[in-house]
């Protein structure tokens, strides 16, 4: 009894484990089948029981949420949950078998159905298939996957764990390759090994640790912090974007404006103020006064979507004209003390996302088909989730993304074509305006290149300081050594040139004041990123 109720748990913990786990053991002989099987889809059972009550009991509070009745009137309510009863029975067998597909089933039939007996008889039908066929599977595999592994290994204490692992991949694949969005995904994932675009932040920088550590060593860690002299920290964490767009040239930056914390209505009242006496109108942007890649980013279309906004991110808030563009650029500036010109280390050039429909694919289709924008799927899905299952019409064109952040789905092209004289002159001219300004990128927009490169068109949306990169090293088209060549050099800029501030007389940031900032920074940060 004590077997079979622990084999209960353990598929209310991961259901695929527990029954690989299962059905190994069965195979070593160190359990029958009546009681592998009986746990494993009781275990099941209540698993799926468990996600219909979870509908059921948050369905209610969150049904009668204002933004929910706007999106789904009581009448849209009531007729899915009479096509749930009659008709949803056969969504309920499939998503077993659907990678992904039971939680949101599962709990929408707890949310919308109205019959638990209806949900537990499909369920438990799907269970029965389910169930025997993946213990026999790993029964029928394991025997060959341990042999070998524990020839090769020499121990099995080794071999049986390795091969539940190997087990649970196979599976995790080939649930994946039943469905073309699956096979999307599971390519997705594989080919991360080499578009290191994509990495997560922190592998990418991980090989740079050492050569970070010796510019530390050689140059002091703490001279990074006197790289703009002008800027708190040199703007390493949880500089204000309003505060430093202030230091800037009113003619070349994108009107903004700072919106404190303050109940919500005073903050409407302060936004509809700003639209009526600086003839300011929708679509704003609004983002957090700090933040990094990004986050919290959002074009506002009208004043329902501003409250929202304000209602739910409470830290100071950037509010600032949409700029058409349409183009946008970043563009990587730097200048030691004693220069009389600074100039462009990089410029990166960023293709927006556009989805084109063909008449006959869903917009989560669309994405999950296109080579690139399969790998930021989750971001573009989220962003577009109440759109996901529209068809685009023939040549329709949907933009998925319009911050330009690499990690919001934007495409990130070297753009070292568009250094100019002219260029290079006005954005130093620029950059001397700011008071303690050396190092850091100018994100700007601009309508037409020839202009733009002519320094006579462009306006700065953001100007970044000590840890923005230079953001060309994410053109696919680069290699990976090329990549941290730029990055390598980048940071070689940022040590020399702290030092030289610091050699003519700035006080680098105490370590109390850095991590006080670095704290609040990120506490804020969650606040924002919780509620965006």
């Amino acid at each position: 009894m004590s077997m079979l109720l622990s084999i209960v748990l353990g598929t209310l913990l991961s259901e695929d484990l527990t029954c690989i786990a299962v059905g190994l053991a069965i195979r070593e002989g160190q359990l029958s089948w009546a009681i592998g099987l009986t746990g494993c889809y009781v275990g099941i059972l209540l698993g799926d029981f468990g996600l219909w009550l979870l509908g059921r009991f948050v369905g209610p509070p969150l049904l009668r949420q204002a933004w929910t009745q706007r999106l789904l009137p009581a009448r849209g309510v009531e007729r899915l949950g009479h096509w749930f009863d009659r008709r949803g029975w056969a969504a309920v067998f499939l998503a077993r078998f659907v990678p992904g597909a039971r939680f949101p089933i599962y709990v929408a039939a707890g949310i919308l159905g109205r019959s638990a007996v209806r949900f537990l008889l499909f369920a438990a039908l799907a269970g029965l298939v389910w169930t025997p066929v993946l213990i026999g599977g790993v029964w029928w595999l394991g025997k060959p996957l341990v042999d070998l592994l524990e020839r090769f290994f020499d121990s099995a204490w080794i071999a049986i764990p390795l091969a539940a692992a190997l087990l649970w991949l196979l599976l995790r694949g080939l649930l994946l390759l039943a469905t073309p969005i699956g096979q999307a995904r599971l390519f997705a994932r594989v080919s991360l090994l080499w578009r290191w675009e994509f990495w997560p932040m922190w592998l990418f920088y991980l090989p740079l640790v050492p050569w970070i550590a010796l510019l530390a060593v050689r140059y002091g860690w703490r001279s990074i912090t006197v790289a703009n002299p002008g800027m708190p920290h040199s703007g390493l964490v949880g500089e204000s974007k309003s505060a430093i767009l202030a230091t800037l040239p009113a003619a070349w930056t994108v009107p903004s404006r700072l919106l404190p914390p303050a109940p919500l209505p005073e903050r409407l009242a302060l936004l509809d103020a700003l639209l009526t006496d600086a003839a300011w109108s929708y679509p704003l942007v609004l983002k957090p006064d700090a933040g990094e890649r990004g986050a919290g980013v959002r074009l506002i279309p009208d004043r329902v979507a501003a409250e929202e906004y304000l209602a739910a991110v409470r830290v100071p808030v950037l509010a600032q004209v949409h700029d058409p563009g349409p183009e946008e650029a970043g563009v990587f500036y730097y200048r030691f003390p004693d220069w009389s010109q600074g100039r462009i280390y990089s410029i990166t050039d960023k293709v927006f996302p556009v989805l084109v429909g063909d008449g006959v694919h869903t917009l989560e289709e669309l994405i999950w088909r296109h080579p690139r924008y399969r790998m930021q799927a989750r971001v573009f899905l989220q962003r577009h989730r109440e759109e996901t299952g529209r068809v685009l019409a023939a040549g329709e064109s949907l933009p998925l993304a319009r911050a330009g952040n690499h990690c919001q789905g934007t495409m990130f092209r070297d753009g070292g074509g568009m250094i100019t004289p002219a260029l290079a002159a006005r954005i130093d001219e620029i950059a001397r305006a700011v008071p303690g300004f050396y190092f850091g990128r100018f994100d700007v927009r601009y309508s037409d290149r020839a202009s733009f490169t002519a320094g006579t068109d462009l306006r700065i949306v953001e100007l970044n300081g000590a840890l923005s990169e230079s953001t060309n090293l994410y053109d696919p088209a680069l290699r990976l050594w090329q990549a941290y060549g730029i990055l390598a050099g980048q940071w070689r800029l940022l040590f020399a040139i702290g030092a030289a501030n610091r050699r003519a007389g700035h006080r680098v940031s105490g370590l109390r004041a850095l991590w006080a900032t670095v704290r609040q920074y990120y506490r804020e940060q969650r606040v924002a990123l919780r509620s965006s």
